[in-house]
C-alpha cells in the first residue's frame, strides 16, 4: 500500500512564495478597481473527461466585469500559488513503502550483463527484489514495479495474462502509444541501449533483454505516474510490455535519458533495504524516498565517477552509478586486491556499480579469487563441494548463515573519501534451503558482464542515496524495518 507523507517547504522558499502571492493579490486589486473600457465575455469549456459543469458568462456590465475580472484573476493567482508542480518543488518529500519480495521469475532483475521534483516517500517489500507499488494512468491503476538502479527503461505489464495486476490502457485517458517517427523511437543519435523498431501498425516497438535470458517487449507509450490527486508526473515514455513472463514491471532508475529519474527530473532518491527473511510469512517493509531524505545528514558520500575514454567501450555501462571502490576487508584482514581491479580498463571491464535490481554481489575474477581464498581459509572445512546455487553462487556451505558467518567475520567495502560500508557477518551468506548457506558473492563472468556489481543483498540495513544533481552516492547504516 502506498503511503504519502509531505514534508513542508523550506522556510525561505515558502516566504518567497507567500510574498509573490500577496504582491500579486495587491496588483490584481489595483487593476480591478478601475472599470474596464469595454465589457468582455468569459467562456469556460470543460476539458475532456471533466465532470465540472460548463460556465458561460456573456454581456457583462462594467461593474460586473470589474468584479468578474477581480474574481478570475484572484482565482488564477490562488491556483498558481497552491498547485503543486512535480518538477519544480524542491523541498517537499513524498515517501513510499517498498516490498522486498520474490519475483515471479526469480532472476528477472538480475542483469548479467536539474531542477528537482517534489519529494516522495514509499515503502517496499523485500525478498529477492525491491518492489514498489505505483499508481499509473488516469484514473490510476496500481502497478508492481521492481526498483532497478541498473536499468534505463521503465516498463509496465500490459498483457492480459494476469488481469488483476496488468495495466489496462483502455481505462486510462492519459495513455498514448508512440508512433515510429517519434524522436524517442528514432533519435538522431542511435541509442543502442534501447533497441526500437517499427511494428506492422507503424507503432514504436522495443525489445529489452536481460543477461539471464529474460525478455520484455512491447510498445513504447506515454503515461503519467500519479503520487496523489494533486501530484503527478507529466506523461513519461514507458514500455508497455505485451510479452513477458513476469508479474512485475521495472522502474528504471539509472542515469539514461529515458529513465524515470531523468524524465521526471528527480534530483535525488534513496531507499533503505530491510534485513531479508526468507521464510517469514509477512515480508519486511523498507522505505523509498523521491527527493530529500530526512536522515541524509548522517550519510557518508562517494563521488559518481565518469570515465570519458570508456564511454563507448563494449563492457562499460555509461548510465550506471559508477563509484570508486578501493579495497575489501574480511574478518579484519585487507585482501591483496589491486585498486585497478575496481576501475574500468580499456574495454570497460572492472566498472564498479551499485545496482538495486541485481540480487547478489558480483566481482571480476581477480577480486573474486582473493575472496574465495580467504573464505576457504576460514570456513573451507564446511564447504559443500560441487554445489552451485542458481548457476551463480559457488561458495556454499553445510550450515546456516549465522554459523558460517561467525567463521568468516564481517566484510568491509572500502570506497574513496574514506567511506566504508560494513556488511555484518550475519548478512554475508544467504540461507538457500536444506541446511545450506551460500556466500552472497558470485563471479561476474557468470553474468556475462565483467563488472563489479554491488547487489541489494549486501545493501540490507543500509540507506543508499543517489544524489543525481551533485553526482554522489550516500551510505548510512540503519534499522530499515523501522525506517518506514
Amino acid at each position: 500500500m502506498t503511503e504519502i507523507q509531505a514534508i513542508p517547504n523550506h522556510p525561505t522558499q515558502q516566504f518567497l512564495k507567500n510574498a509573490f502571492c500577496f504582491s500579486s493579490f495587491l496588483l490584481s486589486a489595483f487593476y480591478c478597481s478601475f472599470p474596464p473600457l469595454v465589457p468582455f465575455s468569459v467562456s469556460y469549456i470543460n476539458p475532456p473527461h471533466s465532470s465540472l459543469p460548463s460556465l458561460h458568462t456573456n454581456h457583462l456590465t462594467p461593474s460586473m466585469a470589474s468584479i468578474s475580472n477581480f474574481i478570475i484573476i484572484f482565482l488564477i493567482i490562488i491556483f498558481c500559488c497552491n498547485s503543486i508542480s512535480f518538477s519544480t518543488q524542491q523541498n517537499n518529500s513524498l515517501s513510499f513503502s517498498l516490498s522486498y519480495l520474490p519475483l515471479s521469475h526469480p532472476s528477472a532483475a538480475s542483469k548479467i550483463i536539474q531542477s528537482s521534483s517534489s519529494n516522495h516517500r514509499l515503502s517496499f517489500k523485500y525478498s529477492m527484489a525491491l518492489i514498489v507499488s505505483l499508481p499509473i494512468g488516469t484514473p490510476p491503476q496500481t502497478q508492481q514495479m521492481v526498483l532497478d538502479t541498473g536499468s534505463q527503461l521503465s516498463w509496465i505489464q500490459c498483457h492480459n495474462k494476469t488481469p488483476t495486476t496488468s495495466f489496462d490502457p483502455s481505462l486510462s485517458s492519459s495513455f498514448s502509444i508512440l508512433p515510429c517517427n517519434h524522436p524517442i523511437c528514432k533519435p538522431r543519435v542511435p541509442d543502442f541501449t534501447l533497441p526500437t523498431t517499427c511494428d506492422q501498425n507503424r507503432l514504436c516497438h522495443y525489445s529489452y533483454f536481460y543477461a539471464d535470458g529474460t525478455l520484455a517487449e512491447g510498445n513504447l507509450v506515454r503515461e503519467k505516474i500519479a503520487f496523489s490527486r494533486s501530484q503527478s508526473t507529466p506523461p513519461l515514455a514507458l514500455g508497455c510490455a505485451t510479452a513477458s513472463d513476469e508479474a512485475e514491471g521495472i522502474l528504471g532508475m539509472n542515469l539514461g535519458r529515458l529513465s524515470f529519474v531523468s524524465q521526471a527530473k528527480i534530483s535525488k532518491f534513496s531507499y533503505c533495504t530491510p534485513v531479508r527473511q526468507n521464510n517469514a510469512k509477512v515480508k519486511p517493509t523498507g522505505a523509498f524516498y523521491l527527493g530529500q531524505n530526512p536522515y541524509s545528514k548522517t550519510f557518508k558520500y562517494v563521488d559518481i565517477l565518469t570515465f570519458p575514454n570508456s564511454q563507448h567501450s563494449p563492457n562499460f555501462d555509461p548510465f550506471a552509478y559508477t563509484i570508486g571502490m578501493e579495497g575489501i576487508r574480511i574478518g579484519g584482514k585487507r585482501l591483496n586486491i589491486p585498486r585497478s581491479v575496481f576501475r574500468p580498463d580499456a574495454g570497460g571491464s572492472g566498472q564498479t556499480m551499485i545496482d538495486s535490481g541485481t540480487e547478489y554481489t558480483y566481482l571480476v575474477d581477480v577480486a573474486y579469487k582473493k575472496i574465495e581464498e580467504e573464505i576457504l581459509r576460514t570456513a573451507g572445512r564446511r564447504l559443500k563441494k560441487g554445489y552451485v546455487y542458481r548457476e551463480s553462487l559457488d561458495l556454499c556451505f553445510n550450515g546456516n548463515s549465522m554459523e558460517i558467518g561467525r567463521l568468516i567475520g564481517d566484510m568491509v567495502l572500502e570506497f574513496n573519501k574514506g567511506v566504508q560500508v560494513v556488511i555484518g557477518k550475519e548478512r554475508m551468506l544467504d540461507d538457500v534451503g536444506r541446511g545450506i548457506s551460500c556466500l552472497g558473492i558470485g563471479r561476474s563472468e557468470r553474468l556475462g558482464v565483467p563488472s563489479n556489481i554491488i547487489g541489494n543483498f549486501h545493501q540490507q540495513n543500509q540507506w543508499v542515496e543517489f544524489d543525481v544533481v551533485n553526482r554522489r552516492v550516500g551510505f548510512g547504516g540503519a534499522d530499515c524495518s523501522r525506517s518506514v
